[in-house]
Formats: C-alpha cells, sequence, structure tokens
C-alpha cells in the first residue's frame, strides 16, 4: 500500500504545483470572495449604526458589526473596506484598519468594535429613509485578515476582496 499512497501524494502535489504555476488570465479577481459569494456564505451577522447630532452636520456615523468564522481556524481581521445599501444603491462607506485586529476565534463570532467616520454616502436625510427596512445589503467590501492565527498573532495574510451579502439585520441608534 505504501507504494500507491506515495504515488497519490506525489501525483496530487504534481498537479497542485502544475495549476499554481500556470498563469491565468483571471488574476485581478479574488477567487476566494468569488467562492464566499456563490456559496452564499454570509460573514455578517448583524449591523449596528449610531447616529449622533454632529451625523446631521458632517455625514458621518459609527457601526460595529457582528462576524461569524465557520472555519476550523481562528481569523483575525486587520482592515474592511465596505460599501453598503440597499438594492444596489450605496449609502454608507469605509475604510478602517483596527488599531487591535479582531480576532474571530475558531466556529465563533466576535464583534468588529465602533468603527468610526462612516460616511453617509447619500447624506443624512436620503439615509433616514432606509432606517425603517432594519436591513442592509454589503455592496462591496474587501476584507484583510490572516488565518490560523493565534490568539491574534501570526497567521497567513489573506486579502479577500468583493463580498457581497444582502439582507443584514441592522439596528439604528440615536446617540
Amino acid at each position: 500500500m505504501a507504494p500507491i499512497s506515495t504515488f497519490l501524494v506525489g501525483f496530487i502535489g504534481y498537479l497542485l504545483l502544475s495549476v499554481g504555476a500556470s498563469p491565468t488570465e483571471i488574476g485581478s479577481r479574488d477567487l476566494i470572495g468569488d467562492v464566499i459569494n456563490a456559496i452564499g456564505l454570509g460573514l455578517v451577522t448583524k449591523i449596528n449604526a449610531y447616529i449622533s447630532v454632529e451625523t446631521f452636520g458632517n455625514n458621518l456615523l459609527s457601526v460595529d458589526f457582528d462576524i461569524k468564522n465557520p472555519l476550523l481556524l481562528e481569523l483575525t481581521i486587520d482592515r474592511v473596506v465596505s460599501k453598503a445599501g440597499i438594492n444596489g444603491t450605496v449609502y454608507a462607506s469605509f475604510d478602517h484598519t483596527f488599531t487591535t485586529p479582531v480576532v474571530v476565534k475558531a466556529l465563533n463570532s466576535a464583534n468588529s468594535g465602533k468603527v468610526p467616520d462612516v460616511l453617509l454616502d447619500q447624506g443624512v436625510e436620503k439615509s433616514l429613509d432606509i432606517i425603517p427596512l432594519l436591513k442592509l445589503d454589503l455592496i462591496s467590501t474587501d476584507v484583510y485578515l490572516r488565518a490560523a492565527t493565534i490568539k491574534g498573532k501570526l497567521g497567513i495574510p489573506i486579502p479577500i476582496k468583493g463580498l457581497k451579502q444582502k439582507d443584514i439585520p441592522t439596528s439604528y441608534q440615536f446617540v
């Protein structure tokens, strides 16, 4: 049996090297994001938006969100770039690098903590119209994370680009 298993391991390794080494025309696409979108694996389970008096003058609010990790490996999120809205219209966008990365343990969930300076792209007045819907879509989200971290340290850097997700439960609080 040893020669057959050795052959199979060698053959699979050869295939992986051959496929990994061959140039592709889809280099600019993010296959991980495409796969996550295709199987409908929603990583964000809830969004909380915090509207302050200042929001009405500067079109900025704060959010936090809950993230689930369906993997057997710890994930650590370093940065998120997101555009959220309804029916393809972007109402909110941000680019946030976490000063303390968000650690999501294997098969668990975590909260992002407050993300400040989320821009209301349509302005406050039009954005108020979507509050009664109590949901948002991630129209385009890029997540820069590290997989297989140990208590948020080390890990394999993996950028996941172009994530999309519909109908995320969203709460709005006036603070």
